[in-house]
Parts: structure tokens; sequence; C-alpha cells
């Protein structure tokens, strides 16, 4: 996927984050069938592109989430670590076969601090998760959205 083509769906994907969540797009109530369908569809398209970028695909997968099956945010947060697990595992045996892990071995302190940051961000997370409200994170994941294009266009 070209670099401002990810951009592109980035911000579209935040688009249509907030208006669902403003209200502006009516909620999706899609028939069973017709939902199971779109799901397929948009996992599919989701694994592609998290598999060209290399990442879990959580920043697609979780508006998706909330959108499509009208799942509270923070519910689908919890579903796409459970969605991501498989890309992950096929991720991690597809660059392992092409010796893409070598250049690990060649940072360790980085890997560890962001292995650190990251334990102590999922802890601090779960602890949070009763007490910060879904409408101060929706517009931190807006944000993050919004923030992930301009660096990616940057990049490009």
């Amino acid at each position: 996927m070209h670099p401002h083509g990810l951009t592109v769906l980035l911000v579209g994907i935040a688009a249509v984050f907030a208006a669902e969540h403003a209200g502006v797009l009516p909620t999706l109530s899609l028939p069973p069938v017709t939902q199971a369908i779109v799901g397929v569809a948009a996992g599919f398209g989701i694994g592609v592109v998290a598999a060209i970028m290399g990442v879990a695909g959580g920043e697609l997968l979780i508006p998706t989430i909330v959108v499509l099956y009208d799942i509270d945010l923070k519910l689908a947060g919890s579903l796409s670590l459970l969605v991501s697990l498989p890309t992950m595992l096929v991720a991690f045996f597809r660059y392992s076969r092409d010796q893409a892990f070598t250049v690990l071995g060649q940072h360790p302190r980085f890997i560890v601090a962001m292995a650190g940051g990251s334990l102590a961000g999922t802890f601090l997370g779960a602890l949070l998760l009763g007490v910060v409200s879904e409408a101060a994170l929706i517009p931190l994941v807006v944000a993050l959205l919004l923030y992930s294009a301009v660096r990616v266009w940057r990049h490009a």
C-alpha cells in the first residue's frame, strides 16, 4: 500500500469514527449474515494492511469493531488484542523466515526499554480501565489516528 493511500485510510477511519460517535452517522444495524460478510472483508483488508505495515492493526481494528459492531470502545480494544494475536503470530513466522529479526539483536537496549514501557503502560491502562470514560477516549483515538496519518504522510 502506498503511504499516501495509508494516510487517506487513517484520516477516513478517524472521520467515520468521530462522526459515528458524534451521532452524525447512524449506527449500523446490519443483518447478522451481512455483518459477518462485512466483518470478514474488513478483517481481510486490515490483515493485508497490517502485514504490509508490519503492525498488529489495532489502529484499524478498534474503530472498525466499534463502528461495524456497535461495541463499547474499551471492549473493542480488548477484542482487538484477541483478533490481533493470529495476525502477530503469522507476522512473527513470516518475518523470522526472512531473518528480519536480526536487526533486533543489534538494538537490545531499545527492545528492553520499549518492552518495559509497554508492560508498564499495559498495567497502568488496566488499572485505569474503569476510571477513564469512553467520552474521554474517543477524541484520543481520533487524535492518534490523525497524528499517525500525518507521520505516514511526512515519512512518504
